[in-house]
C-alpha cells in the first residue's frame, strides 16, 4: 500500500514532511537550496578554508592550544552554527577575543599547552556551550542588546593590545615568559631583548612584509596564507644554510610541529569536580564575551544581505556548536567577522557555504599537514600582530570621541580593565559603565518650557530656551514639555525641577504638562504627580496633562491618580488645553497682562483700553 501510495502522489506528501522537519531543524533556506546555490556555496567555501587555515593555526597559538585545535574549531563548531544557526551567511569557528580570553582566564590554573590546561579548555566550551544553548531556548536573546557597543569595542581594542604583547617573545625569538599577564610578558621581553634572534626577526618582518603588499595591491587575495607561504620558504632556505662556526640558527626558528591528527577526535574532557564551581564563572565570562561578537556580527552581516536575524535561534545554534565541539577537541567558538564578510562577498547564498568551508578545509590539512608543520612560529606571531592592529580602530576611536565622551570613557575604561585585570572582569565592569551611563541619562529627562511664537502670525508653538529673541510667557499658566521617563531613578530630578518652579519669584501657579514624549512612569513617578498636584493646588492653581500616552494613563487608573486628578484634566490637543485653563486664569491679572500669548488673551481689553 505505501509503494502504491508513493506512486499515486504519497512520494509528494513524503517529500513535503520532510521539507517542513528539515526547514524546522534548520530553517526556511532549505527551500532555496539549488544546483546553482551549491556552485557558489562551494565557491565561497573553498574561499573560507583558506582564509581559515592560518587564522586556527595562529588563534589556537595564541589561546594557548597545540595549532591543530584551532583547526579543529574550524571544522565542527562552523558546521553545527551554521547548520542550527539564523544566519545565513556568518561562518563560526576560531576568534581572536575568544582564544585570547580562554587563555587568559585558563593560564592561572594550569600551564598553557599542556594536557591539564587542554582538558580545562574543553570543559569550559561544553560549559559555554550549554549557557548559550539555555539563554537561546528561555528566549533570553534580548540579553545581549545590554553589552554595550563602547564596552565591546573597549574589550577588542585591549584584547587587540594584549595580542601584541603575547605575540612578541616569538617576534623577536625568545623563550616563553615564567609568568602569565602582560606586564609580566613585557617585563621579560624587555630584560630578554639583547637575546632577540635575528632568524625570528626576519621571519616575522618578511611576514609583514608580504602581507601588507599583497592586502595593499591585491585585496582580494589570502594575504596571510600567502604570507605564510612566504616566510616557511623563508625559514626553510635559512635552516639549510650553515650558520657561523658551524653552528645552524634552526634553534632561533622554532615552528609549529607535527600534529597529532588533522581530524577532529571524540573525548569527554576530563576534570576534577573541584574545578568545576570556578569553571563556571570563567564560562559566563565567556559566554558574554562569545555571545556579544556573536549577535554583533550576525547583526553587521545582515544589515549587508538584508535577513532579519532571530538572536534566540542564534544562539541555540552557537550554544549546540560549542556542546558538540567540546567533544571533538574544539575550544570555545563563535561568529568571526574576518571570515563572515569575506563568505558574503564570494557569493555565499545559504549556510551551507560555512559547511563546505569546513569539509574543504579537512582535505586541505590532509594534503598538507607535513608543510604545516614547518610554518615557523615567528611567522605566527606576526600574522598576530596584523590581526592586532586591525583590531586597534584608530578611526572608531576618533569618532566615539567626538561622538560622545561617555562612550568613550567606557571605552577607554574597558580597554584599562581588559589589560590590567581579568578579562571576565573587564567584560563586566565595561557592560556595568555602560548601564551607569544609561541609568544617568534617564535619570535627568529634559523638562523644556515651551511657549508660542506671537511675532508671525502662524503663532508657532517653540521651546522658548532656543529661541535668541527672549519671548514673552503667560504669567499664569508654565507649559512645559515632559521628555523620558518619570521612574525611581529620575523622580528626584523632576521633582526638583517642579519644586523650583514654584519656588521662583511670581510663580505661575497653573501647570500644563506635554506628555506625549512622557513615554513610561512607574509608582514613584505616578507618587510624583500626585503631590506636584496637591503643591499646586495648594498654592491656588492646578495641574493639567496634554496627551498622556496610554501606558502612562493606565499606570495612573492602577494607581487611583486619574480619580484624584479628574479626566477633566487631561487634554487631546493644546488648543482644547489652553481654551479650558483660560477660563480659570484670574481675569485681574489678564487685564494688565502685556504678553498676550493665547488667541483667547484677544477676549480681554488691553491695559491702556481700560484706562481710556
Amino acid at each position: 500500500m505505501f509503494v502504491y501510495g508513493f506512486r499515486n502522489g504519497g512520494g509528494n506528501q513524503v517529500m513535503r514532511l520532510s521539507m517542513q522537519v528539515f526547514e524546522r531543524l534548520f530553517g526556511p533556506w532549505v527551500h532555496s537550496v539549488t544546483p546553482a546555490t551549491l556552485r557558489a556555496d562551494a565557491m565561497a567555501g573553498l574561499l573560507g578554508a583558506v582564509l581559515v587555515l592560518p587564522q586556527g593555526i595562529a588563534f589556537a597559538t595564541l589561546a594557548g592550544l597545540p595549532p591543530e585545535y584551532g583547526l579543529y574549531t574550524a571544522v565542527v563548531p562552523c558546521i553545527v552554527a551554521a547548520l542550527f544557526g539564523a544566519s545565513w551567511h556568518v561562518t563560526s569557528g576560531p576568534t581572536n577575543a575568544n582564544s585570547l580570553a580562554l587563555f587568559a582566564m585558563l593560564s592561572p590554573l594550569a600551564v598553557a599547552f599542556s594536557p591539564a590546561y587542554i582538558q580545562l579548555a574543553l570543559a569550559v566550551t561544553v560549559m559555554v556551550g550549554v549557557m548559550q544553548w539555555l539563554i537561546g531556548a528561555l528566549r533570553l536573546g534580548s540579553l545581549a542588546n545590554f553589552i554595550s557597543p563602547s564596552a565591546l569595542f573597549g574589550f577588542t581594542s585591549g584584547a587587540a593590545v594584549l595580542i601584541a604583547v603575547y605575540a612578541l617573545p616569538d617576534v623577536l625569538g625568545l623563550a616563553p615568559a615564567a609568568e602569565h599577564g602582560a606586564a609580566a610578558v613585557l617585563k621579560h621581553v624587555v630584560a630578554q631583548a639583547r637575546h632577540a634572534q635575528p632568524a625570528a626577526l626576519a621571519v616575522a618582518a618578511v611576514t609583514l612584509a608580504m602581507a601588507w603588499l599583497v592586502r595593499r595591491f591585491r585585496p582580494h587575495w589570502p594575504f596571510m596564507l600567502i604570507a605564510l607561504v612566504g616566510a616557511t620558504a623563508l625559514a626553510w632556505v635559512w635552516v639549510q644554510a650553515p650558520g657561523h662556526g658551524g653552528v645552524t640558527p634552526v634553534a632561533a626558528l622554532r615552528t609549529v610541529g607535527n600534529m597529532a591528527t588533522p581530524w577532529p577526535r571524540f573525548g569527554v574532557p576530563h576534570i576534577s569536580w573541584a574545578s568545576v564551581a570556578e569553571l563556571l564563572g570563567l564560562a559566563f565570562a565567556l559566554t558574554i564575551v562569545a555571545l556579544g561578537q556573536a549577535i554583533s556580527i550576525a547583526k553587521a552581516v545582515a544589515a549587508k544581505s538584508g535577513q532579519r536575524i532571530d538572536a534566540n535561534r542564534e544562539f541555540r545554534g552557537q550554544g549546540l556548536s560549542n556542546i558538540v565541539g567540546g567533544f571533538f577537541s574544539c575550544y570555545v567558538s563563535c561568529g568571526s567577522m574576518n571570515r563572515s564578510m569575506p563568505n558574503l562577498q564570494a557569493g555565499a547564498r545559504t549556510p551551507l557555504a560555512a559547511v563546505f568551508s569546513a569539509l574543504l578545509l579537512l582535505a586541505l590539512v590532509a594534503v598538507s599537514a607535513p608543510w604545516l608543520a614547518q610554518i615557523p612560529m615567528a611567522a605566527l606571531a606576526a600574522l598576530l600582530l596584523l590581526v592586532a592592529a586591525a583590531l586597534l580602530d584608530t578611526a572608531r576611536w576618533r569618532q566615539l570621541f567626538n561622538l560622545s565622551r561617555t562612550e568613550f570613557g567606557v571605552a577607554l575604561a574597558t580597554l584599562a580593565a581588559t589589560v590590567t585585570i581579568r578579562l571576565e572582569m573587564a567584560i563586566l565592569l565595561g557592560t556595568l559603565l555602560s548601564l551607569m551611563s544609561f541609568l544617568y541619562r534617564t535619570s535627568r529627562p529634559a523638562m523644556r518650557t515651551m511657549g508660542f511664537d506671537s511675532r508671525g502670525p502662524e503663532r508657532q508653538f517653540v521651546v522658548l530656551a532656543d529661541d535668541k529673541n527672549t519671548l514673552p510667557e503667560c504669567p499664569q499658566l508654565k507649559l512645559l514639555r515632559m521628555e523620558g521617563e518619570v521612574y525611581f531613578g529620575a523622580s528626584q530630578h523632576v521633582a526638583d525641577t517642579l519644586h523650583n518652579l514654584r519656588h521662583m519669584p511670581n510663580p505661575q501657579k497653573h501647570l500644563l504638562v506635554m506628555g506625549k514624549s512622557m513615554n513610561f512612569i512607574d509608582l514613584a513617578g505616578a507618587e510624583l504627580w500626585e503631590a506636584e498636584l496637591n503643591a499646586r493646588r495648594a498654592m491656588g492653581g492646578d495641574l493639567y496633562f496634554h496627551r498622556p500616552r496610554p501606558e502612562v494613563i493606565q499606570m495612573w487608573k492602577t494607581t487611583g491618580f486619574t480619580r484624584v486628578l479628574g479626566p477633566e484634566h487631561q487634554f487631546p490637543d493644546k488648543r482644547t488645553a489652553i481654551a479650558t485653563i483660560f477660563k480659570k486664569l484670574d481675569p485681574q491679572i489678564c487685564q494688565t497682562c502685556t504678553a498676550r500669548i493665547f488667541w483667547e488673551c484677544r477676549t480681554v481689553p488691553e491695559p491702556d483700553k481700560i484706562a481710556r
